[in-house]
């Protein structure tokens, strides 16, 4: 009995040294005290974007298909002679038309995405083409660059506000000095999609010009962390 008295003492005494050097080991996480800051702005919309499509029904897929193509590519070819506008095709359509729950034809439809930084070069260009396209949406975007200029200074100015609320804080409650243990930086805002358009919009004369206003995007940062007070 002695015995298992003295090793039950034994196991008691290691586990309670085993949590003591546990917490010598741990981190102190007292006067820590979590802080935000945010910096907002907005940023000049850069990117013309266009989308457009050919679209044909009839009784016949494959005369559809060779004629919505005969349509993508004259248009693809009259827009690679504006170097200033990227085009791309996009997803490739064929679907059926019904008609009292049968078959009565074929939907065929193609899609091609237009995008330049110079505005009117690109509506001009739009212009032209709804003479055999249909254009379905128009709008503006930001640059990766143009935004990344514009995040880049919301982040300093963001960090500085982190910073003043950061000594205010140690002022006030009679510290000497703080220390960050952890940052997070955040940087965010919608983006801007291409718009649908009305039908004002949708009535433009084929040689005119499509009207549209870049306007601006807004741009934030968020910066959160947690800062530990020093008395010394």
């Amino acid at each position: 009995m002695n015995a298992r008295i003295r090793v039950l003492g034994f196991l008691l005494a290691s586990s309670a040294l085993s949590a003591v050097q546990a917490d010598e080991r741990a981190p102190l996480t007292y006067d820590r005290i979590d802080l935000s800051s945010e910096a907002q702005g907005e940023v000049q919309n850069d990117i013309l974007v266009a989308m457009l499509s050919s679209e044909m029904e009839g009784p016949k897929a494959a005369a559809l298909a060779v004629e919505v193509n005969k349509t993508i590519a004259k248009a693809v070819d009259r827009i690679k002679q504006v170097p200033e506008i990227k085009v791309q095709t996009l997803g490739y359509q064929t679907s059926p038309v019904y008609q009292k729950e049968r078959i009565s034809g074929w939907r065929v439809k193609q899609s091609i995405r237009l995008e330049s930084l110079d505005a009117g070069k690109l509506g001009g260009l739009l212009g032209e083409l709804q003479q055999q396209l249909h254009l379905e949406s128009v709008g503006y975007e930001t640059s990766p660059q143009k935004r990344k200029e514009a995040e880049d200074g919301l982040i300093k100015e963001a960090l500085g506000a982190f910073r003043q609320r950061a000594e205010l804080v140690t002022r006030e409650l009679g510290r000497s000095r703080y220390r960050i243990v952890a940052l997070r930086v955040d940087t965010g805002g919608p983006p801007v999609r291409p718009m649908a358009l009305g039908m004002r919009a949708m009535a433009v004369e084929a040689a005119a010009p499509v009207p549209i206003e870049a306007g601006t995007q807004k741009v934030e940062v968020n910066v959160s962390g947690t800062v530990e007070l020093q008395l010394n």
